[in-house]
């Protein structure tokens, strides 16, 4: 018997949406389960199974994801509104290929504590009251000097998002790496950086130290956190990844195709 939980954006077609999808599933005599699922339904947009993601990051590796869009094609979605009976069927009578996307794992120590945050898409740092001001250290040696705006680390999946509107390079998935982007940085001869993106690989680590006080915004995917007693922050790729159920093959640079070039 498939365990499912639905996950939709609130609006009103996300709600008739997995009002239906519930309707459905009992036809085939799946069992809701919103705290052990085997696969979670989102319904709504990218941002939707961000959210989704985040509710069950603590099962990342037991669950796996669906995506139906109801707007703008979503990247993580598979199917449309219209195919909700055409999924549910597939659901019941096949077995899933399971796609394993890389995560980053962001560690952030203060003075009295080490927190840890995974994420899908990106983290993002910038200054809150002025420029950020950070060294940055790649393998605990140091890389540069930042001043600017902020900086974006993506995962593969999340290099087409935030990453890309910065200059980012797009990298599948296959790849297990971090990419680290630039916003807006300044260059002198105090301050000096690549001036590009790049990527690091599963076994190395990314460190961004503050060298100011200063108000921090972080951002993880969709969650946003302000702090002024951030020491520094260590980036790596996640030994954990997330698991996308494909029901039907839809190729990444398909999705990266439909998303960004196809009209």
């Amino acid at each position: 018997m498939l365990k499912y939980a639905v996950i939709d954006r609130g609006d009103t077609l996300s709600q008739s949406l997995a009002e239906q999808f519930h309707q459905l599933a009992a036809g085939y005599g799946f069992q809701r389960e919103d705290e052990k699922p085997e696969i979670v339904i989102s319904i709504g947009g990218d941002g939707t199974l961000l959210q989704a993601f985040h509710n069950y990051v603590h099962r990342v590796e037991e669950v796996a994801f669906v995506g139906i869009h109801t707007g703008h094609l979503g990247f993580y979605a598979d199917w449309q509104a219209n195919e909700l009976s055409k999924l549910v069927e597939l659901m019941a009578k096949e077995e899933p290929h399971l796609v394993h996307y890389p995560l980053a794992e962001i560690e952030v120590e203060t003075p009295n504590e080490k927190l840890h945050y995974f994420a899908l898409n990106d983290f993002t740092i910038k200054g809150v009251d002025g420029t950020l001001v950070v060294q940055v250290n790649v393998n605990n040696e140091p890389f540069e000097m930042f001043r600017g705006d902020g900086i974006v680390i993506s995962t593969p999946s999340g290099s087409t998002a935030y990453n890309k509107s910065v200059g980012g390079a797009i990298v599948h998935p296959s790849i297990e790496s971090l990419q680290i982007a630039e916003i807006a940085s300044i260059n002198n001869r105090v301050y000096r950086t690549l001036g590009s993106s790049f990527l690091l690989p599963q076994h190395h680590h990314c460190d961004i130290i503050s060298k100011k006080e200063q108000r921090l915004q972080l951002v993880i995917d969709h969650v946003s956190i302000q702090r002024n007693d951030i020491r520094s922050i260590r980036c790596t790729v996640s030994s954990h990844k997330v698991n996308f159920a494909r029901y039907r093959p839809l190729p990444f640079w398909n999705r990266v195709r439909d998303a960004f070039i196809d009209l």
